[in-house]
């Protein structure tokens, strides 16, 4: 969930089509009757390899005396604020309405990249009619028929297109931060983020109350003390999908996934009260599939020891068995209110910072590998298939990738791929980083 692509338009122009061609499926209903959507609808799309979410928006209508629409319209509003790109759908058969001019002049003002998509184009001789549609003010328009998919796949390419350029202008303003390491506070809603960010400042530097969702944006905060310097993130706190009712809320959780990106260490915050739940799993995984650096913290440990008797060494082996086989990672019992433990966060984030940089000589590597290989050798899928592994090393990467050379490296089992990372674990220091594990034929 990179990049927010949000559909606008007025209604029936075949919003809800495209989204459906867009995503692959069905999801959004469509029917020749205006304004068949009214909430925001979401789902994910992928084109040459890059992910994105596409949001189906209801028709914008400039009628000011239904309170339907004005609530549409609303959201609408909110859905173009936080796009990154803003896809302008009008209809070639009807040509251009009052209500078309009065979306493109609210789109020219919001200074966010706006494609001109001209729906309906189902035959060759409609394109020469498109030349109308410029007078919105778009200096070019994509013809497409969203009910057949013709003219989507240049859509589409221009949309990576824009990704990627987006993708180069936010990594040349990380490097302009002098390279400073960004820790990402992350969690479900309301298990003590902000509070945190508070006590690493002394001060009340972001609004804390009981009420879930309080934060709703990504808030950058630089921290220098003593020899620590960085960049501390406070993000909104994620639900399930199931959970979020709220469109303001929906764009939180997508914000808090987009920081998780750009992060180096995320701080995984669980309310030890809570438990470790099914959700605290889901975002653990997900940082775990980026690749980044993660610590989990053990919030409100000081009210729940008082009302338990379960010790930390329990409480630890029941999260490790839940994330094994990355079990090498820091579980810390913190009180972010009352400041115990919180003096333990950074150096153990730097740790981890200097383990995901971490790089292995080969001549080491294969030195302590290969005899467990010889003394451990892998169990083909298949008989009659004797599997050697004869030289292994660490791939130049920012995070840690080690390729494994085999005879028959198809044969080798997932199994053994977990035996072989908590080997690495064991004899390396790659605390709280997850390990790429690749075999490729010799």
């Amino acid at each position: 969930m990179n990049y927010i692509v949000s559909i606008v338009g007025r209604p029936n122009v075949g919003k809800s089509t495209l989204f459906n061609r867009l995503v692959g499926r069905r999801k959004a209903i469509v029917h020749v009757t205006s304004g068949v959507t009214r909430d925001r609808i979401y789902g994910n799309s992928e084109w040459n390899g890059i992910k994105f979410s596409i949001v189906d928006t209801g028709g914008f209508s400039i009628s000011k005396k239904d309170e339907l629409e004005k609530e549409i319209k609303n959201q609408i509003l909110i859905a173009i604020k936080e796009s990154d790109v803003i896809l302008f759908l009008v209809d070639i058969k009807i040509g251009i309405l009052d209500a078309d001019r009065e979306i493109s002049k609210i789109l020219r003002k919001c200074q966010k990249i706006v494609l001109l998509v001209v729906n309906k184009v189902d035959n060759g001789r409609s394109i020469y009619s498109d030349t109308d549609f410029f007078c919105l003010g778009f200096v070019k328009c994509y013809c497409i028929s969203a009910i057949n998919g013709s003219g989507t796949g240049e859509l589409l390419d221009k949309l990576i297109e824009i990704f990627k350029q987006e993708l180069f202008k936010k990594k040349e303003k990380i490097l302009e931060d002098e390279f400073l390491p960004r820790f990402s506070i992350i969690g479900r809603p309301n298990v003590g983020k902000s509070t945190l960010i508070n006590s690493f400042l002394n001060k009340n530097h972001h609004i804390v109350t009981n009420i879930s969702g309080t934060t709703r944006d990504s808030l950058d905060v630089f921290y220098k003390k003593w020899e620590y310097e960085c960049i501390l993130v406070d993000t909104p706190g994620v639900r399930k999908k199931s959970k979020i009712r709220d469109n303001i809320e929906f764009y939180s959780t997508l914000r808090t996934f987009k920081t998780i990106e750009y992060a180096d260490v995320c701080l995984l915050m669980v309310d030890a009260g809570c438990g470790w739940e099914k959700q605290d799993m889901n975002i653990f995984r997900f940082v775990e599939k980026n690749h980044k650096g993660i610590i989990i913290l053990i919030n409100k440990w000081d009210l729940f020891h008082n009302k338990n008797s379960y010790t930390r060494q329990d409480y630890e082996f029941f999260i490790r068995k839940k994330i094994y086989p990355f079990y090498n990672v820091p579980i810390l019992f913190i009180s972010a209110k009352n400041q115990d433990g919180i003096h333990n966060i950074l150096p153990m984030a730097y740790q981890v910072l200097r383990s995901r940089k971490n790089r292995l000589k080969t001549n080491i590597l294969n030195k302590i590998m290969l005899p467990i290989f010889k003394k451990n050798p892998p169990t083909p899928k298949k008989k009659n298939k004797f599997i050697t592994i004869k030289y292994c090393t660490q791939l130049p990467s920012c995070t840690p990738k080690f390729i494994f050379f085999s005879n028959f490296p198809q044969y080798i089992k997932e199994s053994y791929k977990r035996f072989v990372e908590n080997k690495i674990r064991s004899h390396f220091d790659f605390i709280g980083v997850p390990i790429q594990i690749f075999f490729r034929k010799k």
